[in-house]
């Protein structure tokens, strides 16, 4: 499904709302594990897609050998500008790039990391056929995306509120794009028309955690093009939305700390 412009654009304020508050909330502890997957595979040269403000590339660069290479890309140079502004431990490329274009050689990377950047790619075969053209042979293909918001408790809380705020046109972003991708055997399906073999599929449940309702909701309607969402219908009623956001997730964890499940497939696509 095709959805609007804006559920693709990081640019604004979401940027820097992206970084310090989404990221915490729901990216470090899945970044962790992705990069601890791919120091295992021991690459030379990691491409990164989709990197937005840098969680995974910041991780990946502490793990893996000065030796190893990084390109970090994204399709959103303001995304890439708080990345490069954040900066690494050591030298990593940053370059703006759409996945499913890449500007690089055939064959160049040993393995091509995408943290819950799927989802938004309006072909998805076309854009792992790209990452499988870049890989060299026996490369790897790593990436995650979300499963159904049932599974992930913050944004089922989220965009179950939102008809209370537009009742005549809820926002669906939640739903639509992060949360849309979620069906296993579409992921395998879409994976093989790449030329890809996948070699393992986890499911993966962590922990999303705040320190109030009213900042997890704030994570969602700021650091994220829920908020371009939420503008278009009516700019005044983002600080309403956030309100309700709020209200519907202190009703479910409670006025204090949030404690909430999260869950994602998480793919390790070859070359062969």
């Amino acid at each position: 499904m095709t959805g609007p412009a804006s559920d693709t654009r990081f640019s604004g304020a979401v940027p820097k709302a992206y970084e310090t508050l989404i990221v915490p909330l729901l990216f470090e502890p899945y970044a962790a594990d992705l990069a601890d997957r791919v120091v295992a595979l021991a690459p030379a040269s990691v491409l990164e897609i989709a990197a937005g403000t840098g969680v995974v590339t910041r991780a990946m660069a502490s793990r893996l050998p000065a030796a190893a290479s990084i390109v970090a890309t994204d399709l959103n140079p303001p995304m890439l500008a708080e990345a490069a502004a954040l900066g690494t431990s050591r030298p990593v490329e940053w370059r703006p790039a759409d996945a499913m274009a890449l500007p690089f050689g055939d064959a160049t990377y040993d393995a091509v990391v995408c943290q819950f950047g799927v989802m938004f790619f309006p072909d998805k075969p076309k854009a792992f056929s790209e990452a499988r053209r870049v890989l060299r042979p026996g490369g790897t293909f790593l990436f995650n995306a979300w499963t159904g918001l049932r599974d992930n408790e913050l944004a089922h809380a989220v965009q179950g509120t939102l008809a209370s705020v537009f009742p005549e046109d809820p926002p669906r972003f939640l739903e639509r794009v992060p949360h849309g991708y979620d069906e296993r055997g579409r992921i395998e399906r879409d994976v093989a028309l790449a030329g890809l073999t996948a070699r393992r599929v986890d499911l993966l449940t962590l922990r999303s955690r705040a320190r109030s309702a009213r900042d997890a909701a704030l994570a969602f309607c700021l650091g994220t093009p829920l908020r371009n969402e939420i503008e278009s219908r009516d700019p005044s009623r983002l600080d309403a939305a956030i309100a309700a956001a709020a209200s519907a997730i202190a009703a479910r964890f409670g006025s204090g700390e949030v404690d909430a499940k999260m869950q994602a497939h998480v793919v390790a696509a070859s070359t062969s």
